[in-house]
């Protein structure tokens, strides 16, 4: 895939939205994309972090233990948490049907996040809203 068309689907990503040109041009230098074999578990619940991935073919599916929580498609991304925090992944995400991604280390994610102060607060916010949502799941 092309850097500019890279840029712009980052661009869409709720985490990236707002990001200037030269922010998605870093994103896009710093990644790298990915073909993942049916079958192939691209990241492992309880495993430390590999990266942000955004998907920009096939499917993937989510699980939790042996329990399937979802499954993604084109534009959808897994792995934003773990880059974030550092922490182990809170959930296995499989490779089904063609999966392939573009992968930025975490390095580069929190390089933006320490150089530009607009994006750390937009993360914030974005996190924020997560957490109220999972409340608002569990009540």
């Amino acid at each position: 895939m092309k850097a500019d068309e890279l840029k712009e689907r980052l661009g869409k990503v709720d985490l990236f939205e707002g990001l200037s040109k030269r922010s998605l041009a870093h994103l896009v230098k710093g990644g790298r994309e990915i073909t993942h074999p049916d079958g192939h578990e691209v990241v492992t619940e309880g495993a430390g972090a590999v990266g942000f991935h955004l998907i920009t073919a096939g499917k993937a599916r989510v699980t939790t233990g042996s329990t399937v929580r979802r499954t993604l498609g084109v534009g959808d991304y897994f792995g934003e948490i773990s880059v974030i925090d550092g922490r182990p992944r809170s959930a296995s995400v499989e490779a089904i049907e063609g999966l392939a991604t573009f992968a930025v280390a975490p390095a580069v994610v929190n390089g933006l996040i320490e150089d530009n102060p607009a994006f750390a607060r937009r993360l914030l916010i974005l996190l924020c809203s997560r957490l109220r949502e999972a409340e608002r799941r569990s009540e």
